[in-house]
């Protein structure tokens, strides 16, 4: 392929159409033939590199002011550039498949698998890209990051897309949106589910966490939104206001657009009555996820797919059949005592998953969590907060650490903990082991951050690490 071919701006700049094999921001995965993305980032400026990566043979140096370099193309934004030179480069793929997004703090990788899993029942065919791995209709990966960098993502679409998928569900995360990571996409449809702190090492303050969710809702034909928190109703009096899009509200707590009648949660599930006052109907549904927020993550997906056009009857019968998401309030072992594992890495997360498995315990819950190194300090005491008002025992420990002190961590998330016994081990394996020698009947131990995660991120290395292979080898010995 050559550069004319993907980029028009090329053809005005008098650099040479060379022949390019690769798009690239990362100077590490960079060869000779590659597309070099200049980006300005908030501790490092690639700018400095552009001219060594044109010695080394880029076929071009995308960049935002002028170096004086042959080779350049300059640009208003490089990352979005980034983005719409990936799609060019895999023939745009995104004009193949109808998108639709799930944004907010928690409940994204349920919904977006709900979403999915009644859409292929409704026959359409459907890949995905979010937390848990990314589908293409015919390949699983696993991921690293919720939603990839452009060029990674880019081919992801073009697989689905020659895959035959007619739609591709996607985790909307917050730092996708700020880097501008979708080549101005229009999305059939996005949903917002929640907001509470997460990511300010990233965004700083809630209002720009708040603020890189919104602009998803500047790319979507149809708008979902969760009214049950505060930046959920600032949502939606924005979309009223400053968008001519239709808009479905739904709840699990209060009357919305979709919103659910008599909930009740036991061990195996939940089960409502998924009401609408969009069509004045309501419809029985059991859920095999235990917990209110499995209750409204349900109302929103089903809401999603009857934004799509299928009906709800269609809708809340696709997901009788669900069987849940890897990671997400997942049954590792049931015995004298039982095992259950989360994603939950957040003080609201830790909050709604831990209070469910209170209700559902006849003993005591233990808890093991930690807390990720070099992401946002400010939530680790209010994480240790949120378990010590739900736990009846804690044991914190490591989770992805990376090149961050797993002491000085820990340090920080116990500052939260004021009543519930507790005690602390760096090392993962050994609390998970400390928790199953200390159960007793009738207990629920609550593994919490890891979810579907089958590694830990210590330095700059992915150990294998499977929780499920660690509870299971120690209760079957």
């Amino acid at each position: 392929m050559r550069l004319f071919e993907i980029s028009e701006e090329a053809r005005s700049t008098g650099v040479e159409n060379k022949h390019v094999n690769g798009i690239t921001a990362d100077s590490r995965e960079f060869s000779a033939g590659n597309i070099f993305v200049c980006i300005k980032g908030e501790n490092f400026d690639s700018h400095t590199l552009a001219k060594d990566m044109l010695e080394k043979g880029a076929a071009a140096v995308i960049t935002e002011r002028d170096l004086n370099l042959k080779g350049q193309i300059i640009v208003p934004n490089t990352r979005k550039y980034y983005a719409k030179l990936s799609s060019a480069y895999f023939g745009n793929p995104t004009e193949r498949l109808k998108l639709v997004a799930a944004t907010g703090t928690n409940g994204k990788s349920t919904i977006i698998a709900m979403i999915k899993h009644i859409l292929e029942t409704a026959g359409c065919k459907t890949g995905s890209v979010g937390t848990v791995g990314y589908d293409t209709a015919g390949k699983m990966y696993e991921a690293h990051l919720t939603v990839p960098y452009q060029f990674e993502l880019y081919r992801l679409f073009g697989e689905m897309a020659d895959n035959g998928a007619e739609y591709c569900v996607i985790e909307a995360s917050s730092q996708a949106l700020s880097q501008n990571r979708f080549a101005d996409e229009i999305f059939e449809c996005a949903i917002f589910t929640n907001l509470t702190q997460d990511h300010l090492d990233w965004h700083k303050t809630m209002e720009n966490y708040y603020l890189s969710k919104r602009s998803l809702f500047d790319m979507t034909k149809s708008a979902v939104v969760n009214k049950d928190n505060k930046y959920g109703e600032k949502l939606i009096k924005y979309i009223k206001s400053e968008k001519s899009i239709p808009l479905v509200t739904y709840s699990a707590n209060d009357i919305a657009d979709c919103y659910a009648v008599n909930i009740k949660s036991s061990a195996s599930g939940v089960s409502y009555w998924f009401s609408s006052q969009l069509e004045e109907q309501s419809f029985p549904l059991k859920l095999s996820m235990p917990g209110l927020y499995n209750a409204a993550n349900s109302i929103g997906a089903i809401s999603v797919c009857v934004n799509l056009g299928i009906s709800i009857g269609d809708a809340v019968n696709a997901l009788s059949s669900f069987k849940g998401v890897k990671g997400r309030s997942e049954l590792i072992y049931s015995g004298d005592f039982t095992v259950i594992c989360d994603y939950a890495h957040t003080e609201d997360a830790l909050t709604k998953f831990l209070s469910d498995v209170k209700k559902l315990t006849q003993g005591r819950v233990i808890c093991v969590f930690g807390a990720p190194g070099e992401r946002d300090v400010m939530k680790r005491p209010l994480m240790g907060e949120a378990v010590d008002k739900q736990a009846d025992y804690i044991i914190v420990t490591s989770d992805n650490p990376r090149f961050e002190s797993q002491e000085s961590i820990i340090e920080q998330v116990i500052k939260g903990i004021k009543d519930t016994p507790y005690d602390t081990y760096t090392d993962r394996r050994k609390a998970i082991e400390a928790a199953l020698k200390m159960a007793e009947k009738g207990d629920i131990i609550a593994l919490c951050g890891k979810g579907h995660e089958t590694y830990q991120v210590i330095g700059d290395e992915y150990l294998h690490f499977d929780e499920r292979e660690i509870v299971l080898n120690a209760v079957t010995v």
